[in-house]
This record gives structure tokens, sequence and C-alpha cells, in this order.
């Protein structure tokens, strides 16, 4: 079973999720609203209550005002998303991906550190033969 692919909007309410959570609707809203994300209280209201539906969320009814946290962690939701693109865009190849990623923007030296780390152990398994 494939986990749902949230939508940019959902994506944003779970950043603020995973950075604070568990939280209430109004409380995510409030953090929304701070980093210049303007939306109505019953829209974030309502697209949490979808993500609900969908498995992107679960929701705490055991107090008077709900809470939220998200169902997965950022990488697994991460790991999806980067999965599905994969499969959509570039025909399964997961170095092709790499390629467009890098290529798409400068990396940082940091980034570039991590990456040759990655590569360097991803060899030492044998995943570079």
């Amino acid at each position: 079973m494939s986990l749902p692919k949230p939508t940019e909007a959902e994506l944003e309410i779970l950043s603020v999720l995973w950075e604070e959570s568990p939280a209430t609707v109004r409380r995510v809203h409030d953090l929304l609203a701070a980093r210049g994300r303007e939306s109505g209280y019953t829209t974030v209201l309502k697209l949490m209550q979808i993500m609900v539906g969908k498995g992107l969320l679960e929701r705490d009814e055991s107090r008077r005002t709900h809470t939220y946290t998200p169902a997965r962690t950022p990488r697994v939701t991460r790991k999806a998303l980067v999965d599905d693109l994969m499969q959509r865009a570039f025909s399964g190849s997961a170095g092709q991906l790499a390629l467009h990623a890098l290529s798409a923007r400068k990396a940082s030296p940091e980034e570039i550190d991590e990456i040759r780390r990655l590569l360097d152990s991803m060899e030492k398994k044998g995943g570079g033969k």
C-alpha cells in the first residue's frame, strides 16, 4: 500500500506539526500566519480534517480542544514523495534524480560533504559496483 502524498498546502501544515506537535488547529493557523501563509482558520481546519482522512495526521479527541500530530515522520513522508517523483519523472532512476537535483541549484559545502559520505558508505556496502 502506498503512502498518501500530501499537497503543497498539506506539506506546509505538516512542516508546522513536525516542529511543534501535538497542536490545535488554532496553533497551526497562527504558526502558518507567522510564516506568511495567510489562510482562514476554517480553511486550515478543513485541510487538517482532510489530512486525518488521508492518514497524514492523527487527531486526539480526548479533550475538548482536539490536537493533531503527524502520522509519519518527515523522513518517511519525504521518502514517499521522492520515490513517487523518481518513478514518475525519472523512470525509477535514483541516479538521474540525483543528477537533476544537484544541477538545479548549487549545493552548500556541507551538503556536498554529506553527499560524499553517503556515496562512500554506499560504495563500501557494494552499492557502487
